[in-house]
């Protein structure tokens, strides 16, 4: 089962350098406008195996993926669902919510943040280890869900930049100490296949065309590797 991980298009406050976490109201920018148009001509090789769309209930993200369940539900094979999830949500960062990253990078716990990711707890909200639990935890159930019968399905989940490294990070069997060392840009592309053994990683931080192989795990078998679905 392959999932599509798409991070939300730029936001306002990503132009205006501010760390948004789980504040209303936060759209897309221009640019990111443009880039969640772009989505579907992205996708486009593969549109008609996806089965599903999960986003984080945010503002961002509804806005990232609205053309492309648009463009889903006009394919010969018809709409897909799309489905909000809570555990797919941003950060909460408390008290940092709002708060100028010039400003932030003057705080002790930023150097915990960059450093030791899995002791950061931000005040009067979550920490980053509960957040790689809840997020991994609930991309595996949904694979589950929307991968398919024959395991070769192909759905998309629309979140956001730490949400995705935590996952990425767990796809990729590093500790979550290490995932500082992802890169996740606005409106990039990875692509992790759970297969019965493990995760593979396809992709990861794609910004263009999005190509897929008949069977992702297949690429860990390359070479003479044994790697098997």
């Amino acid at each position: 089962m392959t999932v599509i991980l798409v991070r939300h298009g730029r936001s306002t406050a990503n132009t205006s350098g501010v760390l948004a976490g789980r504040t209303p109201g936060v759209g897309l920018d221009d640019k990111g406008v443009a880039q969640a148009a772009e989505l579907a001509g992205r996708l486009s090789g593969v549109l008609g195996d996806v089965t599903a769309v999960v986003r984080s209930p945010l503002q961002r993200c509804a806005e990232t993926v609205a053309p492309l369940v648009q463009a889903l539900g006009e394919r010969p094979e018809g709409a897909v669902p799309e489905i909000v999830d809570d555990r797919l949500a941003e950060v909460d960062y408390g008290d940092w919510s709002n708060r100028p990253l010039k400003e932030l990078v003057g705080e002790p716990l930023w150097k915990v943040v960059q450093q030791q990711p899995s002791a950061a707890v931000f005040p009067g909200g979550e920490g980053l280890s509960d957040v790689s639990r809840r997020a991994t935890a609930a991309i595996r159930a949904l694979d589950k869900i929307h991968g398919g019968e024959n395991g070769h399905g192909l759905w998309v989940v629309c979140s956001h930049g730490d949400v995705l490294k935590a996952v990425l990070a767990d796809a990729l069997g590093m500790h979550l100490d290490t995932f500082q060392r992802i890169v996740v840009d606005p409106a990039s592309i990875s692509v992790v296949h759970y297969a019965s053994a493990r995760p593979y990683v396809h992709t990861v931080n794609n910004n263009g065309a999005l190509t897929l192989p008949p069977r992702p795990a297949q690429a860990a078998a390359v070479g003479g590797s044994t790697g098997t679905p």
